[in-house]
């Protein structure tokens, strides 16, 4: 047993022995080419063996490199950053000066503009924006914020709108100050092939509101990421979203989409080149051309024909129309105008530019309107739209139409935002909440000076949970010089004082002459008080019946002029119905605006018709916040224009209301048919203003015209429509569109002028003749 042990042992030992001698050198030569191979392979890696699994359209040259030549370095990136961004720390709290903003408030300047040096388009209207704003001051000495007339929103130096020795020409600025509470707004960076966030000038300390904001450049709590759009963006008013109420179901014939450019080589051609993967021709449509630039034919690989062909076979428009998602991936910079164009159309951003930082991200949550990709996860993206439930789809479009109108349909809206984004960082105390920024009506028209209780705004009641105060303030406007109260005005105090919702009345005297001792008032069962006008207060003459009056503590004010005539009825059931729409006018008088085909202009009429889109606040309730609003968000521009126009004042109430809440005014029924009449008395002076005469509503039949009697009376009315037409006209030119909306609502109480008992019904006297 042993002996046959031992002959097996030595049989395997010659045998290895033998293989050694003779065959170990080309186990070694194996060994040696296999690793060099596996080395080989890792270090070129992908290599792509399969080709039927995925079929490539790269340069087999440009797989088997290390990265592209013309791609910059993370090296070469941070060292372009800090060249730019030399004070990269800056922060409010280290590169602003606050004490500029104490005294005047948040005020901006803008530099005098050269003749000799042309201004892009874009850049005019930026500078058209903030001049045009309630921001803008033209003392230097008041401003807390300084904008640069010289066009920097190109910065690449192929363009023809480059500026150069930009340097040269800040540095002479006796106000740049290193860039301190400056603020440079900027499109474009960088030049091919890098595109690189190079300006080509040293911004300093100042603030930076660039589109394609890169994450690594961006200084959080300082610089702005803003849209990058186009020339042709609207200056003011802009188109309005695409999402209308029969919009219905969410999904529409296309899933996803995508089509535009497809860049064959250098930066950002990686993602747009792998869209292709995606397509199904079904509900994925993902569409890309080669045909751009001057030189596409020598770069173009085998899909470009293809491409180009399929290209053709569908409009970009009828696409964006009828699609619940669209792929915004990055172009050559991360930005595109792709992403503008989608928010408008109600299209599901699918955003694909890794890196970049979103447009007011610091305000704006996108999580509720855009789905934020990933580029090196692609194939991920129709599972994870696909995934989405319809009820979530719904509410991603709504928020991008609200998205598009509150902050991005215009160049105002873009500069605006970015200015009120400044000026909440200078008072954090009274700075918008991110509920404000992201709800209707959006952080432009919900202003934190009025309040920042969300309780105390007319829109946030259904959210907040809570209801407006169940009493009123009766505001009372006298025009009309004389020692005593008239009797129009002692009857109308007498029936307001009678309502059960009246918490006080107010008197606003707008006559310099002093108003008549408080014996000669009548007695109420509520407060009354008698507030001097104002007159010319902050640049307003006309206009001081809207001024946000300290001792208005209600949440409803029911604006009244001394000649209106309503009972207590009236009063009661209108503040009932008010509760129930806290955001719009209610009222008793009503006048509409139509389109006149002819002269090609908004008309205005006061006849009696089914229509109605302007209630007169000579008799109607509305939200105290109005008042703020009218008073601190209306330029200066508006201001004058109230000045100039006696007849403007109503007219800018319901304009100014309409454009927050998009919704028509709300008529309430009457117990008696009122017309409008000018008296032929005289209005009192108010300083160097005059005020014009009260109107005064009478009996007349429902359907006649207003008033052309021959004499003053006559010629007062017809000056008088003339001055609301202009008004009406002018309105529209500012704000870029028309607010107005009309209706044909009316409310009356339940069981008005049916044939029942009168003990049935709540508001018996409105029958009454």
């Amino acid at each position: 047993m042993q002996t046959r042990k031992k002959y097996i042992f030595l049989t395997f030992l010659a045998s290895w022995l033998l293989l050694f001698f003779l065959g170990g050198d080309q186990l070694r030569r194996f060994a040696f080419f296999s690793g060099r191979r596996k080395a080989e392979a890792q270090r070129n890696w992908p290599r792509w063996t399969d080709r039927s699994l995925l079929k490539t359209f790269a340069d087999p040259r440009e797989l088997q490199s290390d990265g592209d030549p013309s791609l910059p370095s993370p090296q070469e990136r941070r060292a372009a950053r800090l060249s730019v961004y030399k004070n990269s720390r800056c922060r409010m709290e280290t590169c602003f000066d606050f004490s500029r903003c104490q005294k005047h408030g948040f005020k901006v300047f803008t530099y005098p503009r050269d003749r000799e040096q042309p201004l892009s388009e874009s850049h005019s209207k930026i500078l058209t924006s903030i001049e045009r704003s309630r921001y803008y001051t033209p003392d230097p000495e008041e401003a807390c914020l300084f904008i640069l007339s010289i066009d920097t929103l190109d910065r690449d130096h192929l363009s023809g709108q480059y500026v150069r020795n930009v340097d040269e020409k800040i540095r002479s600025f006796p106000l740049w100050n290193g860039g301190r509470n400056h603020l440079i707004f900027n499109l474009y960076s960088g030049t091919w092939p890098n595109y690189t966030e190079d300006l080509g000038f040293d911004i300093g300390q100042a603030i930076l509101a660039k589109a394609s904001f890169y994450t690594q450049s961006f200084r959080p709590g300082f610089d702005i990421s803003i849209p990058l759009f186009s020339k042709d963006h609207p200056q003011r008013g802009g188109e309005k979203g695409w999402l209308h109420q029969d919009s219905i179901p969410p999904r529409k014939k296309y899933l996803l989409v995508f089509k535009g450019k497809r860049y064959l080589t250098g930066i950002g051609s990686g993602t747009r080149n792998a869209l292709h993967h995606i397509h199904n021709g079904k509900d994925i449509i993902s569409l890309t051309t080669c045909k751009h630039g001057k030189d596409w034919e020598k770069h173009k690989d085998t899909r470009c024909d293809k491409d180009n062909v399929d290209y053709e076979k569908f409009d970009y428009q009828e696409l964006l129309h009828n699609s619940t998602f669209c792929i915004v991936p990055r172009g050559r910079r991360l930005g595109s105008f792709r992403f503008l164009e989608a928010l408008q159309a109600a299209c599901i951003p699918v955003l694909l530019s890794d890196g970049w930082e979103l447009p007011f991200a610091e305000v704006i949550d996108w999580g509720k309107a855009a789905v934020v990709g990933n580029e090196r996860l692609l194939l991920q993206v129709p599972s994870i739209v696909r995934c989405i439930h319809p009820e979530r789809v719904l509410a991603f479009q709504q928020q991008t139409q609200f998205l598009w109108d509150a902050y991005f349909s215009s160049v105002d809206k873009i500069v605006h935002t970015t200015l009120e984004i400044i000026k909440d960082r200078l008072l954090p105390h009274r700075s918008h909440s991110r509920f404000l920024w992201n709800t209707l009506p959006g952080g432009l028209l919900a202003l934190p000076d009025f309040s920042t209780h969300l309780g105390d705004f007319p829109f946030y009641y259904l959210q907040h949970g809570s209801n407006p105060s169940e009493k009123f303030t009766a505001f009372i406007r006298v025009v009309s010089p004389a020692g005593s109260p008239s009797q129009p005005i002692l009857r109308l105090i007498q029936a307001v004082s009678g309502s059960q919702y009246c918490a006080q009345i107010l008197v606003l005297w707008s006559c310099e002459e002093p108003p008549p001792p408080s014996g000669r008032w009548p007695q109420t069962t509520v407060p009354l008080t008698i507030i001097q006008g104002r007159g010319k207060v902050r640049g307003w003459g006309l206009g001081d019946r809207f001024f946000p009056y300290a001792a208005i503590q209600t949440d409803a004010v029911l604006s009244l002029d001394e000649h209106s005539s309503l009972s207590t009825s009236e009063v009661d059931f209108a503040f009932v119905v008010w509760r129930s729409f806290p955001e719009r006018i209610v009222g008793f008088l009503t006048q509409s605006h139509f389109w006149d085909p002819e002269q090609r202009r908004w008309g205005y009429t006061s006849k009696w018709t089914n229509e109605l889109s302007i209630v007169l606040t000579a008799a109607a309730f509305y939200h105290r916040y109005y008042h703020s609003l009218f008073t601190e968000y209306l330029p200066a521009g508006l201001r004058e224009l109230v000045d100039s126009l006696a007849a403007c004042e109503d007219i800018l109430m319901n304009v100014l209301v309409a454009a927050v809440t998009k919704l028509p005014p709300i008529k309430v029924t009457q117990h008696k048919q009122h017309k409008e009449t000018v008296p032929q008395q005289v209005g009192c002076k108010d300083g160097d203003v005059e005020t014009p005469p009260a109107r005064e509503w009478s009996l007349s039949s429902p359907h006649s015209p207003p008033a052309k009697d021959k004499g003053t009376s006559g010629v007062g009315s017809s000056r008088r429509f003339s001055q609301q037409q202009d008004c009406l006209t002018q309105l529209a030119d500012w704000f870029g569109y028309m607010p107005l909306v009309s209706s044909q609502l009316r409310l009356d109480p339940v069981l008005f002028k049916d044939q029942v008992s009168v003990l049935r019904k709540k508001y018996p006297r409105l029958e009454r003749p």
